[in-house]
């Protein structure tokens, strides 16, 4: 139900109205409405304002009152006149201008929304749901990062707005998507749109690609800070400890500036259980920039089992004549899993004030100095005025140094104004990219934590972390949302299709099997299922569910296609394996369906489509290439090698 809105009462004498409308019977008749409407009886407190206007038609809060009722009671259609009828008679009521904005956007007319939700917001500057509203018509529209700022504007009026929140962080999504495309047009071949092609490789767990293009990437110029450390990590998460320690020192060798390092470096130090190093590591980030170390302190956790992040906490706990109480309390944080609470599920307004403080701004000392010492913070305080002097080599060094220091809404004022400068600039796409997913991933944590009970939150945040790809993080959240809401069907879907992501095909069948038990019928549970069971070889017991598959939504119809075709040339079936094939070309993200397609036209003496077939294979692998700059081939490890 929307919420009622104080119009101007109308009980109290009304002067001026002659011997056409006499005063009482006006006021009995609003009396009445206002009874009704406090009760809820919407259709009898909208005929008691119908009757009012027969009185005084040229009153535009009766209109307004009057469209309001039309409104509760679920008549938009009525509601709408009402509404016109009120700001034609006075264009500056708050109601009239808000609600024909929330309707013309509920029926499909953002674009006409757009100007009656600017005027509300105007009109009455301290209610959210006027921002709120124009910032859903500008999603509607396309208009993504406007969005983003009403949604924004929402939130500084009410912190608590998890709607807002929550939109706020799908529209920040939507940017980084469009932002993505252009890279992927207009830079695709830059050591930006690589670095940003690699961290997308980690976050699926494919450590030993994202370290295959991050080392192609070493040698680029320009290109994004702290590459060797990137590496690091993710060879870190890839479990080899030798090769990340060596990417560490070669980033302090050569980039002495870059704090990602010693952040490696101390986790390398905690893993051989070498905790002074660690100790002293940590210090020397601390006396650097405290806001870094807090923002990055869960990589110290990176892949440590829970008994020795336990031992290595209680480690910290004694170090009180070692280490500041602040530091103390941040590795300790850290250790706990508050590290991961600092740098994802915060808005960056919020956690910068549970921050220790910096150090004040000295005098005599320029931007590059404290870029090279890592002390970031220090570094955008200084470069306040790049903004307004609209320098690009400012702005790179701003948006560089807000990055490090967590301060997401400055990276995106940098990276906008330099665009603005520079429209075909690689690396304010990047750093565009960099602060929308942070700001998203924030805003989504955010609207969960006002939201922390509701099994929907958390499917859908789990959806989001499943767009995004951290597929663990999607699998958390749909065991969150399974855990309030046992056999939720959405929360099952999702966990059987992030571990179906994850490549654990015996959870994802299991889960799917069980969430099949309840709507056997279901397209997408049927498909999950017959995609681990072919991943299984189980080519035979595939097939049924396959057959139920077909019924899922469009654009997934290529994929059973492309299925079937799989099982039916493992089961002798070779002209409908072709057949089923033809039909899945358009899902072939890495040449496998016509790898196969041409192995089965081999089978048949059909060399000429075999032929055309192998070529597809060409031409998706090079655009492969192309597009995410790696030199590895498109696994197809479970085909066999055509015949010679």
């Amino acid at each position: 139900m929307l919420v009622l809105l104080m119009l101007v009462l109308l009980v109290k004498p009304v002067t001026g109205l002659g011997q056409q409308s006499p005063a009482p019977t006006l006021e009995s008749l609003v009396a009445a409405a206002q009874q009704a409407q406090a009760l809820n009886d919407f259709a009898a407190a909208e005929k008691a304002y119908t009757q009012a206007l027969r009185i005084e038609p040229s009153m535009p809060e009766l209109w307004a009152n009057l469209g309001l009722m039309q409104q509760e009671a679920g008549d938009i259609a009525a509601a709408i006149p009402s509404f016109q009828r009120a700001n034609h008679l006075n264009p500056s009521l708050y109601v009239p201008n808000l609600f024909l904005g929330i309707d013309f956007l509920h029926t499909g007319k953002a674009a006409e929304a757009i100007p009656f939700l600017s005027k509300a917001e105007k009109i009455n500057k301290n209610d959210p749901q006027a921002p709120l509203a124009l910032g859903r018509a500008y999603y509607a529209v396309g208009k993504f990062s406007p969005a983003a700022h009403e949604f924004e504007r929402a939130i500084a009026l009410d912190p608590k707005l998890g709607a807002a929140w929550f939109a706020l962080g799908i529209a920040r999504l939507n940017q980084v998507e469009l932002d993505a495309r252009r890279m992927s047009v207009e830079a695709k071949d830059s050591p930006f749109a690589g670095a940003l092609y690699a961290e997308s490789l980690e976050k699926q767990a494919r450590f030993n690609e994202a370290a295959t293009l991050y080392r192609s990437l070493l040698d680029s110029n320009p290109q994004p800070p702290c590459l060797h450390s990137s590496l690091g990590i993710a060879l870190l998460r890839h479990r080899d400890l030798e090769s990340a320690a060596a990417e560490f020192a070669a980033e302090r060798a050569a980039h002495p500036e870059c704090s990602l390092a010693l952040v490696g470096q101390a986790r390398i130090a905690i893993g051989r259980g070498d905790n002074e190093q660690a100790v002293n590591l940590l210090q020397e980030l601390w006396g650097r920039d405290h806001r870094f170390l807090v923002i990055n302190a869960a990589i110290l956790t990176e892949g440590l089992p829970n008994d020795a992040a336990a031992a290595v906490a209680g480690h910290f706990s004694q170090q009180g004549t070692v280490i500041s109480s602040d530091l103390r309390s941040t590795l300790m944080s850290a250790f706990s899993g508050g590290a991961d609470a600092v740098n994802d599920n915060n808005d960056s307004r919020e956690s910068s004030a549970s921050l220790p403080p910096e150090p004040v701004l000295a005098s005599g000392q320029t931007a590059k100095t404290f870029y090279a010492a890592g002390e970031f913070h220090l570094c955008e305080q200084k470069l306040d005025h790049a903004l307004a002097e609209r320098n690009p080599d400012q702005l790179r060094l701003l948006a560089t140094c807000s990055f490090f220091a967590g301060d997401n809404d400055r990276v995106l004022r940098a990276a906008t104004a330099l665009e603005v400068l520079q429209p075909n600039s690689a690396e304010a796409l990047y750093w565009s990219i960099q602060a929308n997913e942070r700001i998203a991933v924030q805003s989504l944590a955010r609207f969960q934590q006002l939201e922390s009970d509701s099994a929907r939150s958390h499917v859908l945040l789990g959806d989001i972390y499943h767009q995004l790809e951290r597929d663990d993080d999607a699998l958390a959240e749909y065991q969150k949302a399974l855990a309030l809401e046992p056999g939720n069907s959405a929360a099952m879907l999702g966990l059987a299709s992030a571990y179906l992501s994850n490549n654990n095909t015996d959870k994802a069948r299991d889960t799917a099997l069980a969430a099949l038990e309840r709507s056997p019928q279901d397209p997408e549970l049927n498909m999950i299922v017959a995609e681990a069971m072919v991943a299984q070889f189980q080519y035979a017991g595939a097939e049924p569910y396959l057959m139920k598959g077909l019924n899922v939504k469009p654009q997934l119809r290529g994929h059973v296609h492309a299925l079937l075709g799989k099982v039916y040339a493992e089961t002798g079936r070779t002209s409908e394996a072709i057949d089923q094939l033809k039909m899945g070309e358009s899902s072939d993200e890495n040449g496998s369906i016509h790898y196969l397609l041409a192995r089965l036209y081999r089978q048949i003496g059909d060399t000429k489509n075999a032929s055309a077939a192998l070529e597809q294979v060409k031409m998706i692998k090079q655009q492969r290439l192309e597009r995410v700059k790696t030199i590895e081939d498109p696994d197809l490890s479970s085909l066999e090698s055509p015949p010679g």
